[in-house]
C-alpha cells in the first residue's frame, strides 16, 4: 500500500466514523430539550408563574421584565395594564416607564402606560398588549 492510498483509507475511515457519530447526536435531542422545563423553576415567558407583585408596579409608572419580554404598568392605582417590551419602531428593549409613558431609549420613541399607543414617534404602531391576571399581590402572565 502506498503512503497516498494509506492516507485515502484512514481519511475516508475517519469521515465516515465523523458522519456517522455526526448522525447518532442528531437524534431527537433538540426536542428533548424543547420540552424540558426551564433549569430556574421559573414558568416560561408565555405565561403561567408569578411575574411580580403589584407592591413592585408604581402608580404611574411600571416595570419593564426584559427576559419575560413584558413591561407591567399602573397607569392609576389598582389597574395593571402589560405590553410587549419591544418598540415597535426598530425592535429595541423598552427601558423604563415614568409619568404614565413607557419610554424607548434607543430613538425615544414614547408610548402610553394606559394603552400602549404612541405618544412620541418615530414609533408609529403601539406596543402589543399581553395578557396578565391579577390575584391578591400577585401578578402573572396569563
Amino acid at each position: 500500500m502506498t503512503e497516498s492510498t494509506r492516507r485515502a483509507v484512514i481519511l475516508g475511515a475517519g469521515g465516515a466514523g465523523v458522519a456517522a457519530v455526526l448522525s447518532a447526536c442528531s437524534g431527537g435531542d433538540s426536542t428533548a430539550t424543547s420540552e424540558q422545563a426551564p433549569a430556574d423553576g421559573q414558568a416560561a415567558a408565555g405565561g403561567g408563574g408569578e411575574i411580580a407583585k403589584t407592591s413592585d408596579i408604581p402608580v404611574g409608572g411600571g416595570k419593564v421584565f426584559k427576559d419575560q419580554d413584558v413591561v407591567i404598568t399602573q397607569p392609576e392605582a389598582g389597574t395593571f395594564k402589560a405590553f410587549s417590551a419591544t418598540c415597535t419602531h426598530k425592535g429595541c428593549p423598552v427601558g423604563s416607564v415614568a409619568d404614565n409613558e413607557i419610554v424607548c431609549p434607543c430613538h425615544k420613541s414614547k408610548f402610553s402606560a394606559k394603552d400602549g399607543s404612541v405618544t412620541n414617534p418615530p414609533a408609529s404602531k403601539p406596543l402589543p398588549e399581553k395578557k396578565i391576571t391579577v390575584s391578591g399581590d400577585s401578578i402573572t402572565l396569563a
